[in-house]
């Protein structure tokens, strides 16, 4: 019966919905009795259609319940007052219908739009927000009417009257098409300025910038990297005495360690950083190798196949009744996935809905779902929402949320959306290493930047940034001045404006917002040298049942650690507030408790690793806040859970840009790039040199 629906457009429909009354309301006005039968015959002839298609229309069902009793009253008990009172009667009646249909949150248009929507749209906030507001026009259309009836009758009301019926219908039409955009963009349009830059670099003093880069984490240096190869004169100020942020390496003795970096995504044929690397014109086998990886999981070993495939029968092995759910899962996830990098082809990255308004506009946004039907699904729901729909076993779900501490949130925080980016993309595509330590990434952005004529100084600690009349100026480090109109701040938005920048230069709404934003989780680091030849293990081990990882360098690479030896980190959860004051005695004994705790649990999968060890240290989220100016240490910067809204990468001063996790998409390598590629691009102002 389904395939046989009579396909009509909802704003058609609407039109049609309204011929019965546009007919009563003509012949009635001429005193004409067939204004009663003609719209009960329609309105009949539209409900059979509605049980036909077994799909009904709020407003058909009034009309035909209006109808009838007209007709009743007419021609049996042989009262003219439906004939007479046509206008008052008419639009009261489709007044309550209205009213009726908001107070119960069913307004009567959604049903029509629906029509012209895919189901996609059909539960998400905007659509229904659209409707809303649709049926509150038709709602005072309706009111007014019947006012204006009450009050008069004569040929200025069924003008009046008619005039704002077409006003409605003519609404309807193009204010859903308008609508997405104008929700999207109304906020983000008080701080998408325009700043213009002179390219002349020999107007400018040496102390003068085209934009100045705060911090040289990857987000700042992508940005950094991208505008100085496209020509602009660009200074990149980083506090500490190398560039990398968490994508930094350090070593002791002999052995390297990477002090956040464990795994990278966005190396597919589509990928954010296989974009960024082709712009260089460097190849991912020479930077990154596949992750190898182990889930320990109900005191089970699980190794991770590279191949999809073969994850999916691992998975269908384990839980033979789960099988056709698996299947289906990754074929919709994968699908998904490939969905959310579609349009990505010029710029290299998804964009947000503001952005793709600006860039693509406004009837790409109003296609999106229609266009990315799987995607715009996982974008309406939770991970736990999509998890619960495919699958029951509890089991299974949990292994296929074990990479949610990627995002630091659990699957009921957490869109699926974010959830397939940042966790069921890994088994899609696959994660990865960087050679030589997560210091050489950053070290090669550093260097295209310096050979393109920008510069990147350490030590440089910002201590303020200049603003004048809601316009950026420059920066002050100590008592140099460098001077810019575009900064780009590549450090947490908390530090950007709560230190960096004086609170008159800020509106108050705004500063409490950001004072409001929660910080996400931080961890706890052990880094062992060990002589120990660890390279039957895989890359990353990660404990399940005791919540901790496992990363061997060494096996990524081997020159990180000396011939048979191993360079290990093992890496857990920690709240920030757990610990005391660096450099106090409470402080160290909480280190070294939580190390030794974590070296003993490790020991569970790697046996005797006490006794092994050559090089010891740690990190706790005071060191990453300290060396990283990070609050809280917090690894992804902002709560990246459904409850928190990021800040715009423009922000409400002039000139004033963000590059980070601060911002869109949030944690983690293949973010940040995302968010200094599209930095980068707004500079310059979307056209790609």
């Amino acid at each position: 019966m389904q395939d046989h629906k009579i396909k009509i457009p909802g704003m058609i429909y609407i039109f049609i919905s309204f011929i019965p009354w546009i007919m009563y309301w003509i012949l009635c006005g001429f005193e004409n009795i067939l204004g009663i039968v003609i719209p009960f015959l329609f309105s009949l002839f539209l409900i059979i259609l509605q049980i036909y298609e077994r799909e009904f229309n709020l407003m058909d069902i009034i009309s035909m319940i209006y109808f009838s009793i007209s007709l009743v009253i007419t021609f049996i008990f042989k009262l003219n007052i439906f004939i007479e009172k046509s206008g008052l009667l008419g639009y009261f009646a489709l007044f309550f219908m209205s009213l009726f249909s908001l107070i119960i949150k069913r307004p009567y248009t959604l049903q029509v739009s629906k029509r012209d929507y895919p189901e996609i749209y059909w539960k998400d906030e905007r659509f229904l927000k659209i409707n809303n507001i649709i049926t509150e026009v038709w709602t005072i259309i309706f009111l007014i009417n019947a006012l204006i009836f009450f009050i008069m009758s004569n040929y200025v009301t069924i003008i009046i009257s008619n005039t704002l019926i077409v006003f409605g219908i003519i609404f309807s039409i193009l204010f859903p098409t308008k609508a997405p955009a104008y929700f999207v963009s109304k906020e983000f349009k008080k701080y998408d300025w325009n700043v213009k830059i002179d390219s002349k670099k020999d107007s400018k003093k040496e102390n003068e910038y085209d934009v100045i880069i705060i911090g040289s984490g990857i987000g700042g240096l992508t940005c950094g990297a991208l505008l100085s190869k496209r020509g602009y004169k660009v200074l990149v100020l980083e506090q500490h005495y190398q560039v990398g942020g968490y994508c930094s390496s350090f070593k002791r003795k002999e052995f390297v360690f990477n002090t956040g970096v464990e795994d990278v995504s966005g190396l597919w044929e589509k990928g954010p950083i296989t974009y960024l690397l082709k712009e260089f014109g460097l190849k991912k086998d020479d930077l990154f190798v596949r992750n190898t990886m182990r889930y320990i999981f109900r005191c089970e070993k699980i190794d991770i196949p590279h191949d999809l495939n073969e994850f999916i029968k691992l998975l269908s092995e384990r839980f033979p009744e789960e099988k056709e759910n698996i299947i289906a899962f990754f074929n919709e996830a994968k699908k998904a996935y490939e969905e959310c990098y579609k349009d990505s082809e010029i710029y290299g990255v998804p964009l947000p809905a503001e952005l793709i308004v600006k860039v693509f506009g406004a009837k790409k946004l109003l296609n999106y779902p229609k266009e990315h039907p799987h995607f715009y699904d996982w974008m309406n729901k939770t991970f736990k929402q999509k998890l619960d729909e495919f699958f029951k076993n509890e089991d299974l779900k949990r292994i296929l949320s074990a990479l949610l501490a990627y995002t630091g949130t659990a699957p009921d925080k957490t869109l699926a959306s974010s959830a397939l980016t940042a966790n069921i993309s890994y088994y899609i595509y696959g994660g990865y290493s960087i050679k030589g330590g997560a210091q050489n990434f950053a070290n090669i952005l550093k260097n295209i930047i310096e050979n393109n004529n920008g510069k990147v100084l350490l030590n440089h600690k910002v201590d303020e940034i200049l603003v004048e009349n809601g316009k950026v100026k420059g920066v002050k480090v100590k008592d140099k001045i460098f001077k810019s109109s575009i900064i780009v701040a590549n450090v947490n938005a908390k530090t950007t404006f709560l230190e960096l920048i004086k609170e008159k230069n800020l509106d108050k709404n705004f500063i409490n917002y950001i004072k409001s934003l929660k910080m996400s989780p931080s961890c706890f680091m052990v880094f062992l040298g060990v002589d120990m030849d660890l390279s039957e293990y895989p890359i990353l081990i990660k404990n399940l049942d005791d919540g901790y990882g496992i990363i061997i360098n060494s096996n990524a690479d081997s020159n990180l650690a000396p011939r048979g030896k191993s360079s290990i980190t093992i890496i857990t959860f920690a709240n920030y507030h757990d610990f005391p004051e660096r450099g106090t005695k409470e402080y160290l004994k909480k280190k070294k408790e939580y190390a030794e705790e974590l070296i003993k649990k490790a020991e569970n999968i790697i046996p005797n690793l006490s006794k092994h060890i050559i090089i010891q240290d740690a990190a706790t989220p005071k060191t990453f806040e300290r060396y990283t100016s990070m609050p809280e240490g917090a690894i992804y910067a902002f709560d990246q859970s459904i409850e928190t809204k990021r800040p715009y990468f423009k922000t409400p001063i002039k000139g004033l840009y963000l590059a980070s996790a601060s911002t869109f998409p949030g944690g983690g390598i293949e973010a940040v790039v995302i968010s200094g590629i599209i930095c980068a691009n707004d500079i310059c102002n979307w056209k790609l040199k």
